[in-house]
C-alpha cells in the first residue's frame, strides 16, 4: 500500500478547499483506532471527510459514510464535544513542503479561528491533534510522553509545536538544469536514491513515476547517466513541479501504487492542456493523444484506492487472527479427544476385570500364600488365562480388587462418553468455521467480520467494540426479535442462478447459514449441504408451484460441493431436503444442524473452479 506523499496531500487539500470550505461540522465518528469521519454540511450537500493516521496509510479525503457501528472512542467524542457546530474555514498545509495539514474551525466563516485539527502524515509517527486558539493541545489520537520522546512530547495541556522542519533542499521550478544536476551528481549513488535524499517532498512513489516518465533505469549510478538521460529526467522533474504549481493532477494506477503526474501515455510537455470547469470540484479532463479522457478527482481516486488497500490489509490481518485462533483451539481439542478415546479404550477392559474376578472366586481353593499369578481355565473359551495377583492379598481380596476396577472403568465410560461427544461437536463446529474462513475472498471483509463477531460471542476470541455482536434491544432492555430491519433479514450471501432461472443462495458464514436455513427458507425451497463435510448451507429458492428439474438440482448441488471443504474433489455427496426437515438441536452452536428425509445428489465442484 502506497503512503500518501506530499504531492497527494497538495492535491487533496486543494480539492477540499473547493468542495468543503466553508462547511459546518455536524458529526464526528471514529470507525477504528486510526480513522475518524467528519460530517460536513455545505450550502449544497452533506459530505464525509475521512482523516486517518494509520502508520501505512495516513491521509485525508472525502469518503462514503462510515459503517453503522457504535463509536466507543474518546478521541472522536472530545472533538465532537468541542468543535461540533463550528465552521470549517480552511484546509491547508502548515508549510508548502511539510506533511502537516491544518483544518481550521471558526464560529462563522469570517470569524477568527478557534480550533485547529492537525493531521500529521509522517508514517509510523502519524497523529491527529486538536489544538485550541491559544495553541494548547486539547486531545490527541496518540499521547506521547516525555519518556517516549524528549524532543517532541504530545500531551493534553502542552503547547502544540510543529514537527521539526526537514533539512533537504526545497524543489523549485526556477532552479536551473546545471544546479539541479550538480546537486544530484554530488554523491555517486543510484539515481533513485539521490532523488529521494536531496529534495523535500520527494517520495519513493514519485521517484518511480519520474524515472518511468524519463524512461530510465533507477538503479543506474548518477556518474553513468548520459546528457540526454539527464535532460529527460529534468523534463520529468519540471512536469511534476508544474503540476503542483498549477494544481493540475492526473491520478492513475502504476505497478506498485499510483501516481498523480502524467503517465507515459500522456503528453510529456510541462503544460498539458486542460479543460477547466468552474471552481466546483468538478472532474478534471485531460487532453492526451488527440482524445478527451475523464479523470476522477484526487479525492475520489484516493477514496477508492485506500478503501481497497486498507480493506485488503484488514482482511489479511483478521483472516490470520481468526485462522490462528481456530487452529490453536483445534489443537487443544484434538489432544482432549485423543485422551478421551484412550480412556475409553481402557474402559473396554472392564468386562475383562470382571471375568478375572469371577474366575478367582470360582477357584479360591487353588490359591496359595505368596502367589504372584495363577493360571486358570476360562469358562467360555476354555483357554488358559494367567491372572496377576497381589501376594499381600488372599484370593478373595484379589477378586474384590478386580471387581472394583470393573466398576471404576464402567463409571469412567459413562462419564467420558458425553465429554467426548461435546469435544467432537466443538471440533466439528470449528472445522465448519475454518472452512467458511478459507473460502472467503479478500473482497468479503464484512463476512469475515461477522465470523469474528460470532467467535467473540462463542468466547473463542476477545470481544471488542468493533466486532461485538449487534443485537437490538427493546425499551425494557431485552432482545428485540420482532423489530428487525430489512437489511438484517436479507444476508449478504452468495447468489447464483440455475439454468432455469431459479436463485441459489449460499451462506458465507454461520450467521448467514442460520439466517437462510431458518429465517429465509420457504416451504417450497430446497436445502442442500455437503454430506458430513463442513461447508456452506445452500438454499434453492423456488416460487410456489415451481418444480426444480435435474439441471437445477445439479447446479445447486455443485455450489454446495464447491463451497465446502471438499472443493478440490471431483465428486462430493450432497444432501438435499426441504427446510422443514432441517433442525437446530437445543444448545447447538451457530451453523450446526441435523436433517432428515434427505436424498443424495453428487455435486461436481470442478466446473465452478475459476468462475468465482
Amino acid at each position: 500500500m502506497q503512503p500518501a506523499d506530499l504531492t497527494t496531500l497538495v492535491a487533496l487539500t486543494h480539492e477540499l478547499n473547493i468542495a468543503c470550505v466553508p462547511a459546518r461540522l455536524e458529526q464526528v465518528h471514529q470507525s477504528d483506532r486510526h480513522t475518524i469521519h467528519l460530517q460536513l454540511r455545505t450550502l449544497e450537500k452533506k459530505q464525509w471527510l475521512l482523516l486517518s493516521w494509520h502508520p501505512q496509510a495516513a491521509r485525508l479525503h472525502l469518503s462514503a459514510p462510515p459503517p453503522k457501528q457504535p463509536d466507543t472512542f474518546t478521541f472522536s467524542q472530545q472533538i465532537l464535544h468541542q468543535v461540533a457546530g463550528f465552521a470549517l474555514v480552511s484546509v491547508k498545509l502548515t508549510s508548502p513542503w511539510e506533511r502537516v495539514i491544518d483544518l481550521q474551525f471558526a464560529k462563522r466563516p469570517d470569524d477568527e479561528v478557534q480550533w485547529h485539527l492537525y493531521l500529521e502524515v509522517m508514517g509510523k509517527y502519524s497523529n491527529a491533534i486538536l489544538v485550541n486558539a491559544n495553541g494548547e493541545i486539547v486531545t490527541a489520537a496518540h499521547q506521547v510522553s516525555q519518556k517516549q520522546s524528549r524532543v517532541r512530547p504530545i500531551q493534553t495541556g502542552d503547547r502544540y509545536e510543529l514537527p521539526p522542519a526537514l533539512l533537504e533542499a526545497i524543489p523549485s521550478l526556477s532552479e536551473s538544469f546545471d544546479s539541479w544536476r550538480d546537486r544530484l551528481i554530488l554523491i555517486p549513488k543510484e539515481i533513485k536514491r539521490n532523488l529521494l535524499s536531496n529534495y523535500r517532498g520527494v517520495s519513493s512513489s514519485l521517484v518511480r513515476s519520474l524515472i518511468a516518465i524519463a524512461d530510465l533505469d533507477g538503479d543506474k549510478n548518477v556518474a553513468n547517466l548520459t546528457l540526454s538521460e539527464w535532460d529527460a529526467l529534468y523534463q520529468a522533474w519540471q512536469i511534476w513541479l508544474t503540476s503542483i504549481e498549477q494544481k493540475q493532477f492526473y491520478p492513475h494506477l502504476e505497478g506498485k501504487g499510483y501516481s498523480l503526474t502524467p503517465s507515459l501515455s500522456h503528453d510529456r510537455s510541462p503544460s498539458i492542456p486542460l479543460k477547466k470547469g468552474k471552481e466546483d470540484n468538478s472532474p478534471t479532463f485531460l487532453r492526451g493523444a488527440g482524445d478527451l479522457k475523464l479523470l476522477l478527482s484526487v479525492n475520489d481516486f484516493c477514496d477508492r484506492y485506500y478503501s481497497q488497500q486498507t480493506g485488503q490489509v484488514a482482511f489479511q490481518q483478521l483472516h490470520q487472527q481468526i485462522s490462528q485462533a481456530i487452529q490453536n483451539q483445534l489443537a487443544k481439542l484434538n489432544i482432549k479427544e485423543t485422551e478421551f478415546l484412550d480412556r475409553l479404550k481402557l474402559s473396554t477392559q472392564a468386562d475383562d476385570f470382571k471375568d478375572k474376578a469371577d474366575l478367582l472366586m470360582a477357584h479360591l481353593h487353588l490359591w496359595e500364600i505368596g502367589m504372584k499369578e495363577i493360571k486358570l481355565i476360562d469358562f467360555h473359551s476354555e483357554a488358559s488365562v494367567i491372572i496377576p495377583l497381589d501376594p499381600t492379598l488372599n484370593a478373595a481380596q484379589n477378586a474384590q480388587s478386580f471387581y472394583k476396577k470393573h466398576q471404576k472403568q464402567k463409571r469412567a465410560a459413562l462419564a467420558i462418553a458425553p465429554l467426548l461427544e461435546s469435544v467432537q461437536q466443538e471440533i466439528a463446529y470449528l472445522e465448519q468455521v475454518s472452512t467458511a474462513v478459507s473460502l472467503l475472498e479478500q473482497s468479503e471483509l464484512p463476512a469475515l467480520q461477522e465470523i469474528r463477531a460470532e467467535l467473540a460471542q462463542q468466547s473463542y476470541l476477545k470481544v471488542t467494540a468493533e466486532y461485538a455482536p449487534r443485537t437490538k434491544t427493546n425499551s425494557k432492555g431485552g432482545k428485540n426479535k420482532s423489530n428487525r430491519t430489512k437489511q438484517e433479514e436479507i444476508p449478504d450471501c452468495h447468489r447464483f442462478t440455475t439454468p432455469n432461472g431459479f436463485e441459489v443462495w449460499v451462506g458465507r458464514n454461520n450467521y448467514q447459514n442460520d439466517l437462510i436455513s431458518f429465517r429465509i427458507a420457504g416451504e417450497y425451497d430446497l436445502w442442500l449441504h455437503a454430506q458430513e463435510i463442513s461447508g456452506s448451507h445452500v438454499l434453492l429458492r423456488l416460487p410456489a408451484g415451481a418444480i426444480a428439474d435435474e439441471q437445477d438440482l445439479q447446479a445447486a448441488a455443485n455450489y454446495a460441493a464447491y463451497y465446502s471443504r471438499a472443493r478440490q474433489s471431483d465428486q462430493v455427496p450432497v444432501v438435499c431436503t426441504v427446510p422443514k426437515y432441517v433442525f437446530k438441536p437445543k444448545g447447538a452452536k451457530p451453523g450446526m444442524v441435523v436433517y432428515t428425509h434427505e436424498k443424495i445428489i453428487w455435486g461436481q465442484p470442478m466446473g465452478l473452479r475459476g468462475k468465482e
